[in-house]
């Protein structure tokens, strides 16, 4: 007669709701600020690692009773953090020069890991990186936001764009809404080089370089530049100088 697998009992219920817990504070934290993945995705996330990390540790007692066979739990763990790579790398996404998803990608895979954790037994680590999660969201992000407001961040873009009556304008007011001031300004020609401040040809989309100074957040700016109408295409450049 076949072993039964056994770990079924009150202490993997407690772990798997510890994981259904934290996921899912993970997740409304996430809801609220109304986020592309929400309550519903991060409790899935969580309480499916938590439920392969005990699948790993006792769902094979039947095959091992036997003593014949060997398993590796931690190899689920690896598994598991794999798997949320294809889930990670379906939320990043650029748009308009500007990258979006990073932050949903990483508390997906957090979200995970507190999952696993809970289910590995280790609740009381599962709760810390809940806790450091909520920590960094709510007290490293106004510090960070103070902290580059006290240096002048030095920064060059490249636009292409459709001449139109007031788009230059348009796009050193945008400088101004974001907290930069323009440093320097230059037209380019066909081929890329310098054409002058004023050079232009409405036969075709044309090229500005804009090195701005300032305080304000550089990936804001990257997007009031690409919602300027006109503007065909935007992208940081290391250097305006070539």
């Amino acid at each position: 007669m076949g072993v039964e697998p056994g770990g079924q009992g009150w202490l993997q219920v407690g772990e798997f709701g510890v994981a259904f817990l934290l996921s899912g504070l993970i997740g409304l934290e996430r809801e609220i600020r109304q986020k592309a993945a929400g309550l519903r995705t991060y409790t899935v996330v969580g309480v499916g690692a938590a439920l392969f990390t005990l699948v790993s540790k006792y769902g094979f007692t039947d095959v091992l009773h036997s003593g014949t066979v060997s398993l590796d739990p931690s190899r689920m763990a690896a598994q598991i953090v794999s798997g949320l790579g294809f889930i990670g790398a379906g939320v990043i996404f650029v748009q308009r020069g500007s990258v979006q998803g990073l932050t949903t990608a990483a508390t997906i895979w957090l979200t995970a890991a507190v999952g696993s954790a809970a289910a590995a037994g280790l609740p009381l680590l599962a709760v810390l990186a809940t806790a450091a999660y909520f920590l960094v969201s709510y007290g490293v992000r106004p510090l960070a936001h103070r902290l580059s407001a006290l240096r002048s961040v030095p920064a060059g873009y490249r636009i292409t764009y459709l001449q139109r009556p007031r788009l230059l304008r348009d796009l050193l007011e945008q400088c101004e809404y974001a907290g930069f001031t323009v440093a320097e300004l230059r037209t380019l020609s066909a081929d890329g080089s310098a054409a002058g401040p004023a050079s232009q040809d409405a036969e075709r989309p044309a090229e500005v370089l804009i090195h701005v100074v300032g305080r304000g957040d550089l990936g804001a700016l990257t997007v009031r530049f690409a919602d300027v109408p006109g503007v065909v295409a935007c992208r940081r450049e290391d250097s305006v100088d070539e």
